[in-house]
């Protein structure tokens, strides 16, 4: 078992970042803010800490997540701590810790949301469904519901 796992439940800082490698794979950038709230025990005041994480998401999750957050929106990011370090311009050693997420989804604790399955794509094809969504006249256009055969599951 990997001992090097975290969840957070936040809000994304900033709008998402997505770009592409030389060899055409996605990646997409973020920040989740995570609040944390106690009752002080001396004092009986609520205090609250926020702790800012950057998010890396790759390829096809990278696409996905593009289109689906946006600044302000309540996510769930589970996935592994990675640290990197680079030399900066004036020659100091840099370093961060990110979390490479493994999955990424929207915290439906104050929120509804509707998923769309993308179908399968190669590495750099853009996604499907919202051309499709485009193209249909509404949801009575489709009779299997979500763009799924019907011997299909959903996920």
């Amino acid at each position: 078992m990997n001992g090097n796992t975290v969840t957070l439940v936040g809000n994304v800082t900033r709008e998402p970042e997505l770009r592409f490698t030389p060899n055409g794979q996605a990646t997409l950038s973020f920040g989740v803010a995570v609040n944390r709230r106690w009752q002080n025990r001396q004092t009986q005041e609520w205090e609250e800490a926020t702790s800012y994480f950057d998010v890396v998401c790759w390829r096809e999750m990278a696409e996905n997540a593009s289109e689906s957050l946006f600044k302000g929106a309540r996510v769930i990011v589970t996935g592994r701590l990675e640290q990197r370090s680079w030399e900066s311009q004036d020659g100091d050693r840099r370093s961060k810790v990110e979390v490479i997420a493994d999955e990424v989804g929207p915290s439906l604790r104050w929120a509804t949301a509707q998923v769309t399955r993308n179908e399968r794509r190669s590495p750099g094809e853009a996604p499907r469904a919202r051309e499709m969504a485009a193209a249909a006249p509404g949801p009575a256009a489709t009779s299997q519901g979500g763009g799924y055969g019907f011997d299909e599951e959903p996920f």
